[in-house]
């Protein structure tokens, strides 16, 4: 029994450090004193079952990942984070979505794929992206950043018809707000859709930091031109067929690059230290929007 109090007591101690929490602060979160957390961490306390929850609550994961990664190493549960820094508040945002919203949905998503991609290696010694290879890749990411979204934020799952991927109920007194979701590994690239509708479309960039962690370093959002109106911010691709496998790729739009900048624009995070984006290509009506990138005074 004193061995186990000690590996989970050091894993416990280990995710508190890996969130930045000093013991009095994790303490005050589960509802003890930190004298008896700091007791639990050196294995010299006996805990329940009910402070074991009280301590995985209070750290986010679920009681069972917490107790798999006192075992497999605290490691295992540790995935990237968003670094605060690089949002950028200034930029609009669709009604009720706000960049906690974002974060929380973006660090999700990091967690998620990094743990899918731990339990592989560990099993199989494979990993997500040895197995499921380009767009085919993103596209799992974008359906859990979506799933991710609907799980943090007001705009939920819209399973009345394909598009868009997520609605907000409650904005505009019952007016549907719509947002789509795309993810991709072409940093600084514009949005692709089936559709090519108007309204507001968000493209996350992201790059693989290691075998099994991915880390978003761009997201953009922008209320888009359909191309069905006078000015679109769409160009239709077309329905290609792969000349490596045969198979006919569904009909696809493009954002033009007026689509493209007004997307660059709002940029509401932007790792500045992974993306160079000084000499991206620019196209729009009208002057440059405060909140742009590409505005003298960049924040």
């Amino acid at each position: 029994m004193e061995n186990l109090q000690k590996i989970i007591g050091a894993c416990v101690r280990s995710l508190r450090k890996q969130q930045r929490l000093s013991l009095e602060a994790l303490a005050s979160k589960a509802g003890m004193s930190y004298q008896y957390l700091s007791g639990i961490e050196t294995g010299k306390e006996n805990f329940t079952v009910q402070i074991l929850e009280s301590l995985a609550q209070s750290l986010s994961v679920p009681v069972k990942t917490l107790i798999i990664a006192a075992y497999d190493g605290a490691s295992s549960i540790s995935s990237p984070k968003l670094e605060r820094k690089y949002f950028r508040p200034r930029v609009p945002l669709p009604k009720q979505l706000d960049i906690n919203h974002i974060e929380a949905a973006a660090n999700l998503t990091q967690s998620i794929i990094h743990r899918i991609n731990h339990n592989m290696s560990v099993e199989t010694g494979l990993n997500l992206q040895s197995l499921i290879q380009g767009n085919n890749f993103s596209g799992l990411v974008s359906n859990i950043f979506t799933n991710s979204i609907d799980g943090c934020s007001p705009y939920q799952h819209n399973h009345e018809q394909k598009y868009p991927d997520l609605i907000c109920k409650e904005c505009d007194n019952g007016k549907n707000v719509g947002l789509e979701i795309k993810t991709t590994m072409n940093i600084g690239k514009g949005g692709e859709s089936h559709n090519g509708h108007s309204g507001w479309h968000l493209v996350a960039c992201y790059k693989f930091v290691d075998s099994i962690n991915i880390r978003f370093i761009h997201i953009m959002l922008a209320d888009i031109n359909g191309h069905q109106t006078d000015h679109p911010d769409w160009n239709y691709v077309g329905s290609k067929i792969n000349l490596t496998t045969g198979s006919r790729r569904t009909e696809t739009y493009n954002t033009n690059l007026k689509g493209t900048t007004k997307l660059r624009d709002g940029s509401i995070f932007l790792d500045t230290d992974a993306v160079k984006f000084n000499r991206w290509r620019q196209e729009r009506t009208g002057t440059i929007p405060p909140w742009s990138i590409f505005a003298k005074n960049m924040q």
